[in-house]
């Protein structure tokens, strides 16, 4: 089945519609809009079940680290200075298998329809496509363009003609160029922890990595929501 089209009231874009289904997410003054958390964890949970079946639910366990998340994604710059979150830089969410890092990243562009959104591309293709074309693909990924590259750390080390590369650091390290040079923003879903990450992409990319990101993650305790 299609899925329903997200769109927004241009007029009042604190009120989005699934199809013929409204949703107000907030109050809008004719400036800006003042998000309501309950309001916008109903609606993530309506879009959710449309997106990912009727099985998908917003766990309250959870509804801290949500919390974050909206607040980050509709750019509320003041709450989001309190809770220490860079609304300039991207987003590492970092958590157990199965915790439901891959769905949230896919879903929160929903919350803001009336703003552009990241491509979302899983590091395993990515590496699929760099034995493919070779290092003309981490060039691609120098454009301003923003990204999600999920699950980081899974996927397998490039190779092509012979040389290996381990293609989704090399691709950080240009995305931190971008980065630095035109704002355009890198988002990230990993199992691994940061000494797990330096581990395997190392130092080099490990610092700048701290210059990209907000690192948010779920609680180490987290049950597979697949289950």
């Amino acid at each position: 089945m299609k899925e329903l089209e997200t769109t927004y009231d241009p007029k009042n874009p604190s009120i989005i519609y699934v199809g013929s289904v409204q949703y107000a997410l907030g109050s809008f003054d004719g400036k800006s809009i003042s998000y309501d958390f309950p309001k916008i964890v109903r609606y993530l949970d309506a879009k959710g079940k449309l997106m990912f079946g009727k099985n998908f639910k917003i766990y309250e366990d959870d509804h801290n680290l949500l919390l974050k998340l909206t607040s980050y994604f509709v750019q509320d710059h003041d709450y989001c200075k309190k809770l220490g979150i860079d609304t300039n830089k991207g987003i590492l969410l970092s958590g157990p298998v199965g915790c439901g890092k891959t769905t949230l990243m896919r879903l929160l562009p929903h919350l803001v329809p009336h703003k552009k959104t990241y491509n979302f591309i899983p590091c395993r293709n990515i590496v699929f496509g760099f034995n493919g074309v070779g290092f003309k693909l981490i060039q691609d990924y120098e454009d301003y363009k923003d990204y999600c590259f999920d699950d980081l750390g899974v996927e397998h080390v490039g190779r092509y003609y012979g040389k290996d590369c381990n293609v989704m650091g090399e691709i950080l390290i240009s995305r931190y160029e971008v980065f630095r040079q035109k704002q355009a923003k890198t988002h990230i879903t990993t199992n691994l922890n940061a000494n797990e990450l330096e581990e395997r992409y190392g130092e080099r990319v490990r610092s700048r990595m701290r210059s990209m990101f907000n690192l948010l993650s779920f609680d180490s305790s987290s049950k597979d929501k697949r289950a």
